[in-house]
């Protein structure tokens, strides 16, 4: 039993399917399977149901997936303890995000983070808020960026709210302005063509909840984009969307309208695991974090502010 395997058992079992976990891993499937199997024999059972439709744990799996986990992780914090020794010159940071942070907050981060320390291995992953939470809990990410504050009491996680930042309804830069006035309701709103999107964003249910509540049913043209796509469409004068205020950054091809009853908001937070020290590295990009929040709550817009 080495960690690559019980690298490989955790990732089919967390995606249930054996290609998509050879693609996470950039392993082919046949070696995937190979370590799979070998660690199956040095166990003596069956660690997946395989199917057509997907694989499944075993009850010898489901018994096995917590100790994987638990074992990863501690040989990550290993590589942790190790790569403090060499101060900041090498080691690894990882971070996971929503999709809307990763093209805005992250990116400075990421530039900022790089410049100063060009020796430290930055991975990412992109989820939802809760997808993250699940992946620090089990070990795989250092520090996450999440958008809802579900976790905030949850003694596993220690979660420091960041920003406050506004919704704002976005259109092409190449139309004419949605309004003359600063901010424009809710109702105008739903009755504008709109780029919706995808259900797994968490930004999608706020949206709808605030919809519902006003007994609107807006008008969609578009549904189920990603965050690019979203941006792009509208672009194009195909529809406008509502989006946080902080991806706006450096796109010319966008104009916004601040949001009015009511006025949506979020709250960005960082989170990370309670019952672990954070490496030297990891804590400094949390302070890198902290300050480029800070940095973005200071720009004229007034469409966020720190938390």
């Amino acid at each position: 039993m080495n960690l690559e395997q019980l690298r490989a058992f955790v990732t089919v079992a967390q995606l249930g399917n054996f290609t998509r976990a050879a693609e996470q891993l950039h392993l082919a499937q046949p070696s995937l399977s190979r370590q799979i199997s070998t660690l199956e024999q040095s166990l003596g059972a069956e660690l997946f149901h395989r199917a057509r439709a997907g694989s499944t744990p075993t009850a010898a799996g489901e018994a096995l997936l917590p100790l994987a986990r638990r074992m990863l992780a501690d040989a990550a914090s290993v590589r942790r303890e190790i790569d403090e020794l060499a101060g900041l010159r090498r080691g690894r940071i990882r971070l996971g995000a929503t999709p809307t942070l990763c093209i805005s907050l992250v990116a400075e981060v990421l530039s900022a983070f790089h410049a100063e320390h060009p020796g430290i291995e930055l991975h990412i992953t992109e989820s939802g808020s809760r997808g993250l939470l699940d992946d620090l809990a089990g070990g795989e990410l250092d520090l996450a960026l999440i958008t809802t504050s579900d976790a905030a009491s949850a003694e596993r996680f220690t979660v420091t709210p960041l920003l406050v930042e506004e919704l704002v309804v976005i259109s092409s830069s190449g139309t004419p302005p949605l309004t003359s006035r600063k901010s424009i309701g809710l109702g105008d709103v739903a009755a504008l063509p709109q780029v919706v999107f995808s259900s797994t964003y968490d930004l999608r249910a706020t949206t709808d909840a605030a919809f519902a509540a006003a007994g609107l049913t807006p008008h969609t043209v578009i549904e189920g984009a990603e965050m690019d796509a979203v941006l792009r469409f509208v672009e194009r004068g195909i529809g406008v969307a509502i989006v946080p205020a902080m991806v706006l950054i450096e796109r010319s091809g966008l104009r916004s309208v601040r949001l009015s009853h009511p006025t949506l908001t979020r709250t960005i937070s960082i989170a990370r695991v309670s019952d672990m020290a954070p490496a030297a590295a990891v804590e400094v990009m949390q302070r890198t974090i902290e300050r480029t929040a800070a940095g973005l709550a200071a720009l004229p817009q007034a469409t966020m502010r720190l938390a």
